[in-house]
């Protein structure tokens, strides 16, 4: 045994512990409880609001900021005009995904956390990493593109920070790229939609992915998507010149690269 480990380290990533398991949270129509209304409520809502989560606000009007003060008066989300209640997690705490708290009054904010323990709802305390299920990072936003910086609580300035850093190097129109896929992937499930067939979408959007480099991808068009799908049967991925080539119908017969392999008829 002794031996075995001694060959096989190395060869796999090594532990690193103390760290958080970073996931998309699907809320899309899940209630979401926010306590507060100031500035971190604020951000916290419009983050839920981004992943069309369903959220209900519990504050009084005098500590509402202009922010959520606008997503109440557009009926954006459900305002409870008064202090939080045991009640308010009681009565239904099932139909609750989770619990965000963002008041200044820690003795409050540790009596909801315990609550939501004993109940078994998700919550997150504002600046109280102990107190947390899941961490807020910094997130980039670019169309379906979405790219989360997190300190695990010790430092969320730094994150921001470094989010920033990050974005900067990304290409223009990085979301299309992504989008791009997206659209790909749909069109080929219509293309081939067998379950058996999946095998072979995901070995050719590898072969897609790999072919192309993502500044490529930012400037595809829906034209090049289709065009590219007519490469698929054949198991081929063409340069982007070809696709190129393509646009606006081009005959196919006036490509010097086509070499009739690829399935479909150039003269037709």
């Amino acid at each position: 045994m002794a031996e075995t480990t001694t060959t096989t380290k190395g060869k796999f990533p090594e532990v690193q512990g103390g760290g958080s398991l970073i996931l998309a949270w699907q809320v899309k129509g899940k209630k979401i409880l926010v306590v507060g209304g100031g500035e971190v409520a604020a951000g916290r809502i419009l983050n839920c609001l981004n992943a069309d989560a369903v959220v209900t606000v519990i504050c009084p009007s005098s500590g509402l900021n202009p922010d959520v003060a606008y997503r109440v008066s557009q009926n954006q989300i459900t305002h409870i005009d008064r202090n939080f209640l045991p009640s308010d997690l009681e009565d239904s705490p099932q139909s609750i995904a989770m619990v965000l708290v963002a008041v200044d009054d820690p003795e409050a904010s540790t009596q909801i956390w315990q609550l939501c323990k004993s109940l078994r709802i998700p919550a997150n305390i504002a600046d109280v990493p102990p107190e947390c299920d899941f961490y807020f990072g910094s997130v980039h936003r670019d169309g379906p593109l979405q790219i989360m910086v997190s300190t695990n609580g010790k430092g969320p300035r730094m994150a921001s920070t470094i989010r920033k850093l990050v974005a900067k190097q990304l290409p223009v129109n990085a979301g299309n790229a992504v989008e791009s896929v997206g659209q790909l992937r749909a069109k080929l499930r219509q293309l081939a939609p067998d379950i058996k067939d999946g095998p072979k979408r995901m070995g050719w959007m590898i072969k897609v992915s790999d072919a192309y480099s993502f500044e490529d991808m930012c400037g595809m068009t829906e034209e090049d998507m289709d065009n590219l799908l007519r490469f698929y049967f054949s198991d081929r991925v063409p340069s982007l010149d070809v696709l190129k080539a393509l646009r606006g119908n081009t005959d196919l017969a006036r490509l010097d690269v086509f070499d009739g392999s690829f399935g479909f008829s150039v003269g037709a």
